[in-house]
């Protein structure tokens, strides 16, 4: 598994989108026992933090420190660095995994060979992502996509492409669970945009190998609006399903 995010871990605590009780709601129903879950690459603690209230204990784990030391301290969550690919679970503990907007950085063998060790026979995978922001701004949005299909277009790593997919090209060896198509919307200052398009991987690869921000063209334009909020919306993905 990559590490691409403990650099700038704090704004990508800051700046990363949190999931809608939805996501949740549409999984829960298949958990039959809500004791204890397993938040694989948890980060800074988006889904984390969601779980928390559901589960009588959630154990959260990312291979960076960086990104769990931003995550938000709760009662009954335990915050552990370790690999998803190989970890210290007792087999058969986890009513529940789930990883968000990270499987495609995993080895995916080695994840689900844990994920079969350590999920309950009548336990859930849940694996949640979401694609490319779209602005109800015409303008803004031409310049958001232009800079994520266009400028960024070579900076992106290989994995990139399981995301524009929806994950439909995993591979995902489990009973599968139909979901529903969901999506999280905002309005955000364009301070806040800038700060999530700073996340992006590909464009941190830019700037190291070209010494230039991406950014100007799009900066620009949300400093001429000022006190402005810009509505968008990330569609939601999900693969979720039970041992075989």
């Amino acid at each position: 598994m990559k590490d691409l995010f403990s650099t700038g871990s704090r704004l990508y605590q800051q700046a990363r989108p949190s999931y809608p009780l939805a996501v949740l709601e549409a999984i829960l129903p298949y958990v039959p026992e809500q004791q204890l879950a397993w938040d694989c690459a948890a980060g800074s603690g988006q889904f984390t933090q969601l779980l928390a209230p559901y589960f009588e204990h959630v154990v959260a784990t990312d291979l960076s420190s960086q990104q769990l030391e931003q995550a938000p301290r709760l009662e009954n969550v335990s915050y552990q660095v370790q690999l998803a690919e190989k970890t210290s679970f007792f087999m058969q503990s986890f009513d529940l995994i789930t990883v968000a907007q990270a499987i495609h950085w995993f080895d995916f063998e080695g994840f689900y060979r844990e994920v079969h060790r350590c999920l309950k026979p009548n336990g859930v995978l849940a694996v949640i992502g979401y694609g490319v922001l779209e602005l109800s701004n015409t303008e803004l949005n031409q310049l958001v996509q232009e800079l994520y299909t266009q400028k960024l277009k070579m900076y992106w790593d290989a994995e990139r492409q399981y995301i524009d997919a929806s994950y439909k090209t995993i591979p995902f060896p489990f009973d599968e669970i139909v979901m529903p198509d969901l999506s999280m919307c905002y309005s955000w200052s364009g301070e806040q945009l800038l700060n999530y398009l700073s996340t992006w991987s590909a464009l941190k690869h830019y700037v190291i190998k070209n010494k230039q921000d991406p950014l100007q063209e799009i900066r620009a334009y949300v400093e001429r609006q000022q006190d402005v909020t810009f509505d968008l919306c990330f569609p939601i993905f999900m693969r979720v399903g039970r041992l075989k």
